[in-house]
């Protein structure tokens, strides 16, 4: 059984997940993506993916049954990874328990952000964040969840 996703928790992950700076390149986000997909498809999942970084999107992809609001939630997602450096995951179980969600924090536009899991920043060594890998189509633990299988895949098996 998995531990539950504390702010503790994601907070290691993020710890956990990083790149020296020399380790990512477009084909890293092209193995990445690859690599979430062929998990999305083998789950049948009905899922948006993006990997985003150094300003563009390097990879994106649609599965059957996904639709173009995904694409909203991802840039939404995203934004928010941006922003606050850390996982969209994170900045929403950290709201809940504090009792204050995204919606109600002044200067964020609802249309631009939102605190619902699935996209994960890309950090360096350091922590400093260089893009996100975003999907979008199925309840928030479980776009993080995939999220998270594509990075590790790749940092235990780096092309």
């Amino acid at each position: 059984m998995s531990q539950p996703l504390t702010p503790d928790v994601l907070l290691q992950q993020e710890i956990k997940y990083r790149f020296d700076n020399v380790d990512f390149d477009f084909s890293s986000a092209w193995a990445i993506g690859s690599a979430i997909r062929q998990r999305a498809a083998e789950l049948n999942a009905p899922v948006s993916i993006e990997v985003y970084a150094f300003g563009q999107t390097l990879f994106l992809s649609a599965l059957p049954g996904s639709s173009a609001d995904n694409l909203e939630w991802m840039k939404r997602k995203r934004n928010t990874v941006l922003r606050l450096a850390h996982s969209s995951l994170y900045a929403g179980v950290n709201y809940e328990q504090t009792g204050q969600r995204m919606e109600h924090h002044a200067f964020i536009n609802q249309a631009q952000y939102c605190d619902h899991g699935g996209s994960f920043p890309l950090l360096t060594k350091r922590g400093a964040v260089f893009g996100a890998v975003s999907v979008s189509g199925l309840p928030s633990h479980e776009d993080h969840a995939l999220v998270i299988y594509g990075i590790s895949h790749y940092l235990n098996n780096p092309q």
